[in-house]
């Protein structure tokens, strides 16, 4: 069943209206302006549709919520299935802790629509030059991002965070990404906080996954190069440095490629001219057809088995808690289907025609016993990329972890780099 608004013109108050209020219930804090949920100071990484529903009913708590008002409110008014909804007020549920059979802080109101009945109070979020204590403390970075979203040629919806000052530096999506959880993980906080020192640190959130939209027609490598394009458009940039790391060399050279005027400095980590189904093996294929495979069945589920997998392949010498903080990044980041599709696409990437076009200055850095990537991709790109500087890192880890054996050389060589 399909569910359509026909009150298109109706529109709910603007997020802009509350955006400096925060919502306080149970042990939670919604802030509006940040667009977090916190669970006793801790982040819990929403999809943006699940966000902006909460928000609907935590504003609206005085009475029931109709579907129809939803739909407006979050899809302004495009059809939307019955499924979809339902998946979505399911999830919002288990954000907060709830269920469809406890309903403590949503109730569903038969023939209705739903309503939050939790006890809720307001604060005053604290303004940029200072202001009134939060009600709550929280854990903040001394670093503060700042979420924007912009709109990819398609019409696709894309997050994307500044922090920092100093000359930009623009990091490329890779594999599952999420700008806000990104943000305070062991995995990818030590490197972010590091850049953000010392530059303009601009980075976002691909299609279909993180907080940019997720139900969206194309995911390709074309797609990813336009979610890069939207963001330098909408940021102002005209002149940055572009970090590329694993799926997002590939992504990062055809940018490059095609703008080579805005791109001062090219650094590329961990990449692949290639997917797996390009490589001309059969057994490349064979594998990234097991793995879809594998995403497909058993990404969803609560046994974080199936995407061990990955964090295997991606982090094999990380600790216990950088493991969990991984695991728990790829389910909450995109759905099953949409891994699945983004996987694919990495998977037909094939840029090695852009190679020798590239004429920017450029670093790759490859660890030498990467599980995720062979260190003969690195060769690949730094051989067909002219005047390209290749560096060769102790470790195994796809995604460089602070205190890993070529962790401090990667930084000195990005940094040294970045500053000719």
């Amino acid at each position: 069943m399909l569910l359509r608004n026909p009150r298109l013109s109706l529109r709910t108050a603007a997020v802009r209206d509350w955006a400096d209020v925060q919502f306080l219930f149970d042990d939670h804090v919604l802030d509006v302006e940040r667009r977090e949920l916190r669970r006793a100071g801790r982040l819990i990484a929403m999809e943006p549709q699940v966000f902006d529903l909460l928000v609907h009913l935590v504003r609206n708590r005085e009475r029931v919520v109709s579907k129809d008002d939803l739909i407006e409110a979050v899809w302004h008014g495009r059809v939307v299935s019955e499924s979809t909804l339902t998946s979505r007020i399911n999830a919002v549920r288990k954000a907060v802790g709830d269920s469809g059979e406890a309903q403590r802080l949503i109730r569903t109101v038969q023939r209705k629509g739903i309503r939050f009945v939790g006890a809720v109070s307001e604060a005053i979020a604290p303004c940029e030059a200072g202001g009134a204590a939060k009600a709550e403390p929280s854990r903040v970075p001394a670093l503060r991002h700042e979420i924007h979203f912009c709109t990819a040629s398609d019409g696709v919806r894309i997050a994307y965070a500044e922090v920092g000052t100093g000359p930009p530096l623009l990091k490329a999506a890779n594999w599952l990404n999420h700008l806000e959880y990104d943000w305070e993980s062991p995995i990818w906080s030590p490197l972010l906080h590091e850049l953000a020192a010392a530059h303009r640190l601009i980075r976002y959130d691909a299609r279909g996954n993180g907080l940019s939209d997720w139900e969206v027609d194309d995911i390709s490598s074309e797609a990813f190069v336009r979610d890069l394009e939207s963001v330098v458009e909408a940021t102002g940039i005209q002149r940055f440095a572009l970090l590329g790391i694993s799926q997002g060399c590939a992504v990062s050279i055809a940018y490059a490629v095609r703008h080579p005027e805005r791109v001062s400095h090219l650094v590329l980590y961990g990449g692949f001219a290639r997917g797996k189904r390009k490589r001309g093996s059969p057994q490349d294929i064979e594998q990234a057809d097991a793995v879809l495979t594998l995403i497909r069945q058993g990404w969803g589920q609560e046994n974080p088995a199936f995407r061990q997998i990955f964090t295997s392949l991606f982090i094999p010498g990380a600790t216990a808690e950088q493991v969990q903080w991984f695991n728990e990044l790829q389910q909450r980041t995109t759905s099953p289907e949409n891994a699945a599709r983004i996987r694919r696409a990495v998977d037909d990437i094939d840029v090695t025609d852009l190679l020798a076009r590239v004429a920017v200055p450029t670093l790759v850095l490859h660890c030498r016993s990467d599980a995720g990537q062979p260190f003969e991709e690195g060769r690949t790109l730094a051989a067909g990329i002219r005047g390209a500087r290749f560096v060769a890192l102790e470790g195994h880890n796809h995604v460089i972890l602070e205190g890993d054996p070529g962790w401090r050389r990667f930084l000195d060589e990005v940094k040294s780099f970045l500053q000719r």
